[in-house]
């Protein structure tokens, strides 16, 4: 047993079986846990050219060369009415919700808005016309795309070059990704339900 006489007891060598790991420096565990990694680079790259091409979307349909009210004529003709409502939401909601992905705030929100942008769109507009963007009228290959890839970044997460993560917000993984599906979808399907009247084609009778 020590006594006074032998001084402080010498620290456990760590190489030794059983010692306790040495303690890690709490600045360097901080540092290292809000470094920039690989998935967070990519989180950024698709949240700044998905959310600008949409916010890009968006101003188009407001100050676009045929303003609010050709936007609205046109939303009108699919058979959303009025248009001049469906024109400003669908526009100014593209604008903020692609900042929203863009900045990555709230970003399982604003994901899920744009998927929800994107079904009504896909419905409405490309459905009827195929697949492929270069078909006459447009296809939904757009509008899909773009859908599965909001789904994707919303289970992803924004990452750490973000809003959310600089205001401690968490909504990732198949929490987000599940927001996200729910708003998108019924969100889209609330609208259509009570908005889209399109007009029946007439029978050819011949």
């Amino acid at each position: 047993m020590p006594t006074p006489l032998d001084g402080p007891a010498a620290p456990p060598d760590p190489a030794l079986p059983g010692a306790p790991p040495p303690a890690e420096d709490p600045p360097a565990a901080a540092a290292e846990g809000n470094e920039v990694t690989a998935l967070d680079t990519a989180s950024l790259i698709i949240r700044l050219v998905v959310g600008l091409t949409i916010v890009a979307h968006g101003y188009n349909h407001v100050f676009g060369p045929g303003g609010i009210q050709g936007t609205a004529g046109w939303f009108a003709s699919m058979g959303l009415k009025p248009g001049i409502v469906h024109a400003w939401t669908s526009g100014l909601l593209e604008i903020a919700t692609g900042l929203g992905l863009a900045f990555g705030f709230l970003n399982a929100l604003s994901a899920g808005a744009i998927i929800g942008i994107m079904v009504v769109a896909g419905i409405t507009a490309h459905r009827p016309n195929g697949f492929f963007i270069f078909k006459p009228g447009q296809g939904y290959e757009y509008v899909l795309m773009i859908s599965v890839v909001a789904l994707g970044d919303a289970i992803l997460g924004p990452g750490k070059a973000s809003l959310d993560h600089a205001f401690g917000i968490e909504m990732h993984g198949w929490t987000g990704g599940l927001v996200a599906l729910i708003l998108g979808v019924g969100g889209a399907a609330l609208l259509l339900g009570t908005s889209w009247r399109p007009e029946k084609k007439p029978v050819d009778a011949g």
